[in-house]
């Protein structure tokens, strides 16, 4: 490994100890590296020197001007000719989820929804996008001062400024990024799945939509039925599950899911409950339906999730 890319990877390692979803590194490659893959979406800016770079797409010269966009865990390697200078982003692909999610809410339903739609429009996995000197010049004190924050260190209050770095370079990259048509339309399933965000209208709320969520919040430990929430104020079945979607976006039962999960999430990184105990905490007699419903909204198990939470304090 080269100098550059020895400190380059020790910089990473350093930096991994503070988990941040968004960095920015600047390396001058002499030597030829060998193909590497990191678990993050990767933007690499040439900023001066040429060189040719192999994955997904073959090889492809590159030079000042030139961007390569890797997804997750995407090999890649590179050999200059002289040598070779690049900025690196590295982004959190669940950050970038979030981002897809947001860019397009008026259509997708919910992050599963999202993360589906970003591995059809961007199904390759691999590309060289050439925005030309002048656009690259226009993104270079941009870069830099992304690279300057990232040496920094984490800082929450320097968050906001970080991403406002990355929107104004994706403004500019983004148009350059082939991409797969996708049919775009709104899905029924967000209803019943048990998946943030649940506030997607700014529009007056019916009470009994209010009351109900009120009462899961207080009582998520309440063995709940459509039924007996419908009771309490004073609705339908039928009429509550309608006007709580139109204000929640999910149906009252999915929503239920989704806050003891949250609370489940809370007892197992704060308290010494085990799975089956945290899950009766929050309302599910059986140890196999609460890690059923944990897994489908975090996306790991329960103790997972637990080991994961300890060993990152």
């Amino acid at each position: 490994m080269s100098a550059p890319a020895a400190q380059a990877a020790k910089q990473s390692r350093d930096a991994g100890a503070t988990f941040v979803p968004v960095m920015a590194r600047t390396c001058v490659h002499h030597e030829p590296t060998a193909p590497v893959a990191h678990d993050c979406v990767k933007l690499i800016f040439v900023r001066s020197g040429s060189g040719i770079v192999f994955s997904e797409f073959g090889q492809r010269s590159v030079a000042l001007g030139d961007v390569v966009i890797l997804g997750a865990s995407t090999l890649c390697g590179h050999e200059p000719h002289e040598h070779l200078t690049v900025t690196t982003i590295y982004l959190d692909p669940d950050y970038m989820i979030d981002q897809v999610f947001w860019q397009h809410s008026a259509v997708l339903s919910d992050r599963f929804h999202a993360q589906q739609f970003a591995e059809t429009v961007y199904s390759e996995p691999a590309q060289v996008a050439s925005l030309g000197k002048e656009r690259a010049g226009m993104l270079m004190p941009w870069l830099d001062e992304m690279v300057s924050l990232t040496l920094d260190g984490p800082a929450p209050e320097r968050f906001y400024r970080m991403q406002a770095l990355l929107c104004a370079v994706l403004d500019v990259l983004i148009p350059y990024i082939k991409t797969t048509p996708a049919r775009m339309s709104a899905s029924q399933r967000a209803r019943i799945i048990p998946a943030a965000p649940r506030l997607r209208q700014f529009l007056p709320l019916r009470a009994e939509a209010a009351q109900a969520r009120t009462l899961l919040h207080e009582s998520p430990e309440q063995l709940w039925t459509l039924a007996a929430l419908a009771a309490e104020v004073h609705l339908s079945p039928k009429q509550l599950s309608r006007v709580f979607v139109e204000a929640y976006g999910k149906t009252p039962l999915a929503y239920l899911t989704m806050i003891r999960v949250e609370r489940m999430a809370h007892l197992l990184r704060d308290s010494d409950l085990n799975v089956t105990a945290a899950g009766r905490a929050v309302g599910w007699a059986s140890r196999s339906r609460a890690a059923e419903a944990f897994r489908q909204c975090v996306g790991v198990t329960p103790q997972e999730y637990r080991t994961s939470t300890r060993v990152a304090r």
